[in-house]
């Protein structure tokens, strides 16, 4: 079980991304299920329509959606709150609130590991897949 942020499903979608040959050699290693939230999906769906223009982005995030091996966790208005909990915690390091967020869904369902290139992940305490 992981969790996937943003910016591999940006990278492995987009080839003059600076991750895309790291996204591709590395999503074909993540075991299901492969979970994120709608927060981060929205984040990917609204960076790659502006990379790549929005009608070729929905039919790739209809694909995250279609995905048997991805689970989009829906969140509570408790992890909102324990969300900004998290940006307390970490104000110094300026980590946004869907970040923030993914680590509290994290932390909910005992996910230990993220498929990310955000070191705000690392910082905050989790094992990361990506950044070297």
């Amino acid at each position: 079980m992981i969790f996937v942020d943003a910016g591999p499903f940006l990278a492995r979608h987009g080839k003059r991304d600076q991750y895309h040959r790291e996204a591709e050699r590395l999503w074909p290693t993540l075991e299901p299920p492969i979970l994120t939230t709608t927060l981060v999906i929205g984040e990917f769906a609204t960076l790659l329509g502006r990379q790549i223009g929005f009608n070729h982005a929905v039919d790739r995030v209809r694909d995250v959606y279609e995905s048997e091996s991805i689970d989009i966790l829906q969140f509570t208005r408790e992890d909102e709150v324990a969300a900004l909990g998290w940006m307390g915690k970490y104000a110094d390091h300026g980590i946004g609130f869907t970040d923030c967020l993914s680590f509290a869904m994290m932390r909910r369902h005992r996910i230990r590991a993220a498929f990310t290139f955000d070191r705000h992940f690392r910082d905050a305490g989790f094992e990361v897949v990506g950044l070297r």
